[in-house]
Parts: C-alpha cells; structure tokens; sequence
C-alpha cells in the first residue's frame, strides 16, 4: 500500500512548480517532481480565484483528491505532484475530471502497469 501524503506548504508547491516536470490539458496541469521518500507519493492541489467562488474551488478540489485517493494503489511512489485546475473545470462533472487526471498521470508515466 502506497502512503499518501498531501503538500501544504507554499514553499513546497514553489519548489515543485520550479524544478518539476509539468504536462497539461483541457482542464488542468499537473506538475511532477521526484520525492526525498521513495515510498510516498504526495498530492497539492491549487485552484485559482479566478476558477470562481470558495464553493466551486472546493468542489473541483474534491474531486481532484478523489480522483487521487481511488487510483493511489495504481501509482508510483516517490513522487510529488501538484495539480493546478484550469478555467474551463469550473462546470465538468467527475467522470471528465477524472479522465483528465489520469490522462495526465499517463503523460507522466506514473502508473505501474
């Protein structure tokens, strides 16, 4: 079972955003950078202002961190990842955020399989 771990801090998310590799869609970008712990991999999630009100930032990061949590055990540990939500995720339902999550982990060869 893979530990989980979730990025906070602000310094974090710079060091990811400045040294990480960053891949992108429709309805987000993810940036990837490798971890000090080999045995865990860590989320960040950032949603602009811009997206909308605190209720639609809350609800896009709900479903970026279930998206997450269902297909951890499918994932390579090591590693850091911040997921930044576009614009246009405002309206998507889950299904289409999740596919876009895993096309993303897919473009950073993330899964095991």
């Amino acid at each position: 079972m893979n530990s989980i771990g979730y990025i906070k801090k602000n310094e974090e998310f710079v060091k990811i955003y400045h040294h990480g590799k960053s891949k992108a869609n429709k309805y987000l970008v993810m940036y990837i950078k490798e971890s000090e712990d080999i045995n865990t991999i860590r989320i960040g999630i950032s949603v602009s202002k811009k997206v909308g009100n605190s209720v639609v930032r809350h609800r896009i990061k709900r479903l970026i961190k279930e998206s997450f949590r269902l297909h951890t055990s499918e994932l390579k540990t090591g590693y850091d990842l911040v997921v930044v939500a576009r614009q246009s995720a405002k309206d998507k339902n889950y299904k289409e955020i999740e596919s876009a999550w895993l096309h993303l982990v897919k473009l950073h060869n993330l899964l095991l399989k």
